[in-house]
């Protein structure tokens, strides 16, 4: 693998993005080019519909933001991203510890694309990568090459709606912790100031499906 610096990496990809609910560095794309999120953002009582990635701080901060955004998913195309990705990932988990998280905002964009996340997570086997995706035809057409590491949550389209079961690993948005199913695990971020803390049940495989309140 050639060996990349870590500004090199940085201009190659452009760059990872910090939240402040994430105990790790995320990888962001717009929301504007979710693939199914643009279909469901248009249906009423969909999961997108309200979609926290059109507002808030990536609303306030919108050209910034949507620029940075646009430079990612234009970076996809270099013949080094694979690596550029794993030189930063590897480098915020000696930061961050070895758990990383991506889109927080946008999806899988293609087959491709997520043939190269399952390629950056092979390279990093000692991290544990969690990619949570509406993209279901997508995940099914790579099932057979997802590494150990790499969990995949596929969401469930409406709130309060049916869970995607057929799935290793999913995840629902409810309206309230009275619409959780018995053995959900409803994310503690809503009652910890939006926060994961020391909470990371998105990454256990062990935990079949995360109950999202809506907010």
């Amino acid at each position: 693998m050639k060996k990349i610096l870590i500004k090199d990496a940085r201009a190659i990809t452009g760059g990872l993005t910090k939240t402040s609910k994430m105990p790790c560095d995320t990888y962001s794309l717009s929301a504007l080019d979710c693939n199914v999120g643009s279909k469901l953002r248009l249906v009423e009582g969909s999961t997108c519909s309200t979609c926290y990635a059109l507002k808030g701080n990536y609303k306030r901060f919108h050209n910034s933001i949507y620029k940075a955004m646009n430079r990612r998913k234009a970076s996809l195309k270099h013949s080094l991203w694979c690596q550029a990705m794993v030189k930063l990932i590897e480098a915020q988990a000696q930061k961050n510890g070895d758990f990383f998280r991506w889109h927080d905002s946008g999806d899988i964009q293609s087959i491709k694309h997520l043939k190269q996340i399952i390629e950056v997570a092979r390279l990093t086997p000692g991290i544990l990568h969690w990619l949570p995706t509406r993209e279901v035809a997508i995940v099914k057409s790579c099932s057979s090459l997802i590494p150990r590491n790499l969990i995949i949550r596929v969401s469930a389209p409406m709130i309060d709606g049916k869970v995607l079961d057929h799935f290793d690993n999913t995840s629902t948005v409810i309206s309230s912790t009275l619409k959780a199913r018995k053995n959900d695990f409803i994310c503690k971020a809503s009652f910890q100031g939006g926060e994961c803390k020391k909470c990371r049940a998105c990454w256990d495989k062990n935990i079949k499906n995360i109950a999202y309140l809506k907010h």
